[in-house]
Order: structure tokens, then C-alpha cells, then sequence
């Protein structure tokens, strides 16, 4: 009985792990290759990948409206969003650009209390804040050495942002499709969409991996096959079971796991206090977590039973 809450957490953990790699994959890959071409390999990549999975599961079977919702996730998500962020990390540093995403978790609590008929709770919105005050610290940090100039570094940030908004319609069209769909359905039928809209890209990223490292080949393969495929089947199994605006706050935790990987593969250092902010980001999801049907079964369990 008590294992069924595991899977989620699980899912939700295998996640951002691989999507705080990616901010890392996607930086390292800049020097190889250009935004739009990094983005059909990835979403290409992934889409071949689901493919076997998803054919195990049968011929997904959507409503013409669940079909809507699909494409323009795909359009979002898995295109406009990427194109957005490949490019915005050619400006910005790896953990910059996660911490920029982290506006998200707002946006999505916002447009779940709007078109999802969820609530803000007061542990919500009291992790909301303490979490989004560590990102707002590793923001005012700093965000390294750079040689780029202060107007391109501006538009890149923006661009991140842009990807953040994309990422919060899509997450709020996405659960009602869990309700029928399963994740492995949804995330290879959105690959696909993502995939054909970033088709012209295809010359392109045929001359550039064939001027690329066998090194940025393998990179660009992981980040298909495990950000994407993986984690974003994960991340929709973990919403099938989570309210969207729970979920969505659950990414305060990718920057911070951003800065050590950045660190480890890019020799990136954030000054301390960027460290100061990632503790206060994991309070902050801690705190959101804890709902107060959990607090209620909590002190339950504390009291005695009646005579």
C-alpha cells in the first residue's frame, strides 16, 4: 500500500536529474552545433527511441481534441521551447538558464488554478516564495566569466523565459491528456509533431554532424535518449499522479543540480552564495510538497486512538 507513492518520486527524480544534464549537454554542444539543428536531432532522436516503447503499448487511439492539445504541445514544447533554449544557452551560462526557467513553477500555478480547477494552498505558496528566493540569490550571484556582450546576454535570458512560458501552457494541456493517454503515448506522439516542425533544420544538421566531434555525436545521441525520451515520459507518468502546480515546483530543484554538473563537465564556478540559494530552493520544495491532507494524516497518526 505504501509503495504506490514511490513511482512518482521516482519519476519526478530520474527528471530533473537528466534535465539538469541537459542545460549542461546543450551548452557543451554550442560550439558543434546551431539551435535549430541541436533541436530536431534531440527531439528526433527521442522520437525514434519511444517508438519501440511505445508500440508495445498499442496504437495510441486520441480524440480529434486530444489530437489539438497533442500538436500544440509538440509545436511548444518540443520545438519552440528548444529552439528557445539551444539558442539562449549560446549567451547564457548552464546554470543561468536553469534558474531562468524557474519562473515556470508560478506560471504553471497560475494557469492550473485557471483552467485546472486546482488551489493554492498555503504550503504551496509559502514554498512557492522560499524556493523561488534561492533561485532569485543564485540569479543575483552572478553567472561567471563571459565574453559575450551585455545585449546578447539580455536576449539570450529572454529567450530562456520564452522557453518557460512554453513549457507552462504545455504542462497545463498536458494533464487532462493523462487522464485517457498514457505518458509513453503522449511524449512519443508530441516528439513526433516537434520533430516534423523542425524538419528544415535537416540540411542543416546533416553538415554540421558531419563536421562534429564522434565526442558531440554521443552527447547529442544522450540528450535524445535520456532528457528527452526518458525524462520527459517520466515527468508526465509523475503528472498523471500530481496536481501540475505540486509538479511544477518540483524544478527548483534542477538548478542547483545544474551548477554542480556545470561545474564538474564545463569547470563553471558559481561564487558561495549560489550554494546558499540551492539550499533554500530544496526548502522550498519541501515545503510545497507537504500538502495538508499530509500534515492532517501526520497529526492523525500522533493522536491517540479512541477508547
Amino acid at each position: 500500500m505504501q509503495s504506490r507513492p514511490v513511482l512518482p518520486v521516482l519519476a519526478v527524480a530520474t527528471t530533473l536529474v537528466f534535465w539538469a544534464s541537459a542545460f549542461v549537454a546543450i551548452r557543451h554542444l554550442a560550439d558543434d552545433f546551431s539551435a535549430g539543428p541541436l533541436t530536431l536531432a534531440r527531439i528526433g532522436v527521442a522520437a525514434v527511441a519511444l517508438t519501440f516503447l511505445a508500440l508495445r503499448h498499442g496504437l495510441p487511439r486520441p480524440s480529434r481534441r486530444q489530437w489539438v492539445s497533442i500538436v500544440v504541445i509538440g509545436i511548444l514544447w518540443f520545438s519552440i521551447y528548444h529552439l528557445a533554449l539551444n539558442q539562449g544557452e549560446v549567451w547564457v551560462d548552464a546554470g543561468t538558464a536553469a534558474m531562468l526557467l524557474q519562473v515556470s513553477p508560478v506560471l504553471v500555478a497560475v494557469l492550473a488554478v485557471s483552467f485546472l480547477g486546482e488551489r493554492f494552498t498555503a504550503p504551496l505558496v509559502i514554498g512557492l516564495l522560499v524556493a523561488f528566493a534561492g533561485v532569485a540569490l543564485i540569479g543575483l550571484s552572478g553567472n561567471g566569466d563571459s565574453d559575450v556582450d551585455s545585449g546578447k546576454m539580455l536576449l539570450g535570458a529572454l529567450l530562456c523565459v520564452v522557453s518557460a512560458v512554453t513549457y507552462s501552457v504545455s504542462l497545463v494541456l498536458q494533464k487532462p491528456l493523462l487522464t485517457d493517454l498514457s505518458a509513453v503515448h503522449v511524449t512519443w506522439l508530441a516528439c513526433i509533431v516537434g520533430s516534423l516542425t523542425c524538419l528544415p533544420f535537416a540540411p542543416s544538421l546533416v553538415a554540421e554532424a558531419a563536421d562534429a566531434p564522434v565526442s558531440s555525436v554521443l552527447w547529442l545521441v544522450y540528450l535524445g535518449v535520456f532528457p528527452t525520451a526518458v525524462a520527459f515520459t517520466t515527468y508526465a507518468y509523475a503528472l498523471r499522479h500530481m496536481t501540475a502546480s505540486s509538479l511544477g515546483i518540483t524544478t527548483y530543484l534542477v538548478p542547483p543540480l545544474t551548477i554542480v554538473m556545470a561545474l564538474v563537465f564545463l569547470g563553471e564556478t558559481p561564487p558561495p552564495v549560489a550554494y546558499v540559494g540551492g539550499v533554500l530552493a530544496l526548502v522550498g520544495v519541501a515545503i510545497a510538497r507537504r500538502s495538508p491532507a499530509q500534515r492532517t494524516a501526520a497529526a492523525a497518526a500522533t493522536e491517540p486512538a479512541p477508547a
